[in-house]
């Protein structure tokens, strides 16, 4: 017998455990495997009454519910196929188990009627529901649809370029009929539109067309959500995002001190880049971008690191297939992305992941599904031995009054160190260049953000233009 069968019985009718008589209509079978079909799957059980005080009844004849149950599951369009239904015993009672898996191939129907699970009830399913999972379970490719109101001028074509120019073995070929080639543009009514793929891997503006195409990053001091957090909404391309999310990491990320067998010390991070880049990767190319307005959620806390992508698997992949099967549902973008050298190996992102935790000793990856997408969580080994990116000097409290005005604004160290050059250091302006200087070991980029998120939260105002700018605090012009 399935393992807490009977305690799952206890827990009454669910949207993934329903239960009927011996003599129930095909009609009403059929119609229960078509909505768990179409939702997460579940189980049927013949043999079984009542609704919150169960009994088990047992069935007199197993073979006759057996043929029924493979009966209604060929009158599905189309047909279902499922694990051939076990005959178990309850209460030394005979019931029939029978298990709709989750993630099936297809989206289905019963005499025209697509429904879904919805707690215990069969519901209908809305037209924008049915296009959804159509676009989960890859019937049909969100990707690849046009993008409305989209034209080529609303595409990068220096990106393009430098995308085409380093494709090896294309010489000669026009760049739409590349980006054409590739899934990136389609054409109707001998017009070139870009497709939804296309304006994420080489738009001017992906997020205009498509809402929540973007990576919130944030870095929590503990190891649950709190008011003190360093937060960047990560947007632009998805290459752009990428590389932008690899800085964060860089930036945020504790490191630590590691004694090689040659007794020579090496600055390690506390999990591998290499792991916590690939991470970020697998969500950019395999998350469900139909979803308007859910961004990829990077949370790095004091003992792990977590990215959640909007999308539950897609196709046939399961949390116990994950390892062993191949399934992506972007194939334009995941093809494009490995073009450009982020992507080493075609499918091997998850193995990847893996055996980089255990080379370095830590625990392998943590793969789940939540209510509506894919979450990975990667591990340390604690904190000791390891320092946080920089020491805040928020915590000194000498210092502690000066900033205590932006106490509240959740300011990374070095956006502190910058306010405390002109509060306290007897300076008025201060530039970008000299905070580089200040901070040689932090990439230009992010030395760039700093600036504009203190320009943003009106602590700064930038003066001048271009090499000439420089920037004083916003109370000073006021």
């Amino acid at each position: 017998m399935p393992m807490n069968l009977k305690e799952r019985i206890k827990g009454g009718r669910s949207a993934t455990l329903d239960w009927l008589d011996e003599n129930t209509p095909i009609e009403t079978i059929v119609t229960i495997m078509t909505a768990m079909a179409n939702s997460q799957g579940g189980v049927i059980l013949v043999g079984v009454a009542g609704g919150k005080r169960p009994s088990i009844t047992g069935v007199e004849n197993d073979q006759a519910v057996i043929d029924r149950l493979i009966q209604a599951a060929l009158r599905l369009d189309p047909p279902l196929i499922t694990p051939m239904p076990q005959v178990i015993e309850v209460d030394n009672r005979k019931v029939i188990y029978h298990e709709i898996p989750s993630g099936m191939p297809h989206i289905y129907h019963y005499d025209g009627r697509y429904l879904q699970r919805d707690g215990t009830i069969n519901a209908h399913m809305t037209p924008r529901e049915i296009h959804r999972l159509l676009t989960q379970r890859g019937v049909i490719s969100f990707e690849m649809e046009p993008v409305h109101h989209a034209t080529l001028t609303d595409l990068d074509w220096d990106k393009v370029q430098k995308y085409v120019h380093n494709l090896k073995g294309i010489t000669g070929i026009d760049e739409k009929d590349v980006l054409l080639q590739r899934g990136c543009l389609i054409k109707q009514d001998n017009q070139f539109i870009p497709t939804n793929a296309g304006i994420l891997l080489f738009g001017k503006a992906p997020q205009q067309y498509i809402r929540g195409s973007e990576i919130t990053a944030v870095r929590f001091a503990g190891e649950a959500m709190s008011d003190r957090f360093n937060r960047q909404d990560i947007g632009g391309t998805l290459p752009d995002q990428i590389r932008i999310a690899e800085l964060f990491l860089i930036d945020n990320l504790r490191k630590g001190v590691k004694l090689q067998n040659t007794m020579t010390r090496s600055e390690q991070f506390e999990y591998p880049m290499e792991a916590a880049r690939e991470v970020v990767v697998n969500a950019v190319a395999h998350r469900d971008y139909s979803i308007a307005g859910s961004a990829i959620q990077l949370f790095l806390f004091r003992d792990r690191m977590e990215v959640s992508s909007p999308g539950l698997l897609p196709g046939h992949i399961t949390l116990d297939n994950i390892r062993d099967e191949r399934f992506s549902r972007n194939p334009v973008i995941v093809q494009v992305l490995s073009d450009m050298g982020f992507i080493e190996r075609l499918g091997y992102g998850i193995d990847r992941m893996i055996d980089l935790m255990r080379e370095n000793n830590l625990r392998e990856p943590e793969f789940t599904e939540t209510a509506g997408g894919f979450k990975v969580c990667l591990y340390n080994q604690g904190t000791e031995d390891i320092s946080p990116p920089s020491v805040s000097i928020s915590h000194d409290p000498s210092k502690l009054e000066i900033l205590r005005d932006y106490a509240h604004m959740a300011l990374n160290p070095r956006q502190e160190h910058t306010l405390l050059h002109l509060l306290k250091g007897g300076h008025t302006r201060i530039t970008n260049s000299e905070l580089q200087r200040m901070f040689p070991d932090v990439h230009p980029e992010t030395i760039r953000r700093d600036l504009a998120d203190l320009v943003n939260k009106d602590i700064l105002n930038k003066m001048g233009q271009k090499r000439g700018s420089y920037y004083v605090l916003k109370r000073d012009v006021d």
